[in-house]
């Protein structure tokens, strides 16, 4: 198995839309499963919004990052937010320390498209989770994303980003693969719920929102610099990627969908 390279980094124009997320926005499948006897880990959990969300619903959450860095952030959004029953620590999914049957809901959001090895990390995932329990595991599908106005710089940065993932190993339209993966990893049909939601960006304030840190992303970001290492783009071409950016956002019929696929899986 190859080392996993993380193909958006930790820049601050990809914080800007980690912190957008909320247990709400990005796990609402889950939160029926949630209780407040609920021990809970959180694969990849990035800057903790979502699982200070969680944290608030159950009676513990361990949150893990396979490097130290983006912890900090999630330590302070804790303290932020006053919680005290959530944990963050180094670990990776695919030698998860934990014993078997550990948990009883296991959580990654936005994770299994950067792997090299999804397969081996959803059975890392299904072995710590106890009987009666669940794994939840959500993810977007890049080339299934879809937008108005039709730009073909935007068509352009497609391009790049599925190269660039495709350099790294890993699978950018993950959500429909969720359920091979799963399957391959040895989980039953019988045991898996899958489900779609769509994250929809339109507003005036949306737009701006998405369009502005995309355009920030595309050259501030491990992925531009990715991209450029990897001879995908120039600087020349970000420049103008990111100037479509500003022009998509600021057209008022503007529409940008980014599908996302689920699975829970429930655990015999």
């Amino acid at each position: 198995m190859s080392e996993d390279t993380y193909t958006h980094g930790h820049h601050s124009s990809v914080m800007k839309s980690h912190t957008w997320r909320t247990a709400e926005n990005s796990a609402g499948y889950l939160l029926p499963h949630l209780t407040p006897s609920t021990h809970m880990l959180d694969v990849g959990c990035g800057p903790a919004t979502i699982t200070c969300d969680f944290a608030t619903k159950v009676d513990t959450v361990i949150g893990i990052e396979p490097v130290e860095g983006i912890l900090d952030k999630a330590r302070a959004t804790a303290t932020e937010r006053n919680i005290t029953n959530a944990s963050f620590e180094v670990g990776s999914v695919y030698e998860l320390r934990f014993d078997d049957d550990s948990f009883d809901v296991v959580h990654a959001h936005q994770v299994l498209q950067h792997l090299t090895d999804p397969v081996q990390a959803a059975r890392a995932m299904v072995r710590v989770t106890k009987p009666g329990g669940v794994v939840a595991i959500r993810d977007a599908d890049y080339h299934a994303m879809t937008w108005y106005p039709q730009l073909p710089e935007l068509d352009r940065w497609m391009e790049i980003y599925q190269g660039v993932c495709r350099r790294n190993n890993a699978e950018p339209n993950a959500a429909r693969h969720l359920l091979a993966w799963a399957h391959a990893a040895g989980v039953p049909a019988n045991a898996i719920t899958a489900s779609v939601d769509t994250w929809l960006f339109c507003t005036e304030d949306d737009r701006a929102w998405w369009g502005d840190l995309w355009a920030d992303r595309g050259i501030t970001s491990d992925f531009g610099a990715q991209a450029l290492e990897y001879e995908l783009t120039t600087a020349e071409e970000q420049a103008r990627i990111a100037e479509a950016w500003r022009s998509w956002m600021a057209h008022p019929d503007a529409w940008f969908t980014v599908p996302n696929g689920q699975l829970l899986i429930e655990i015999a």
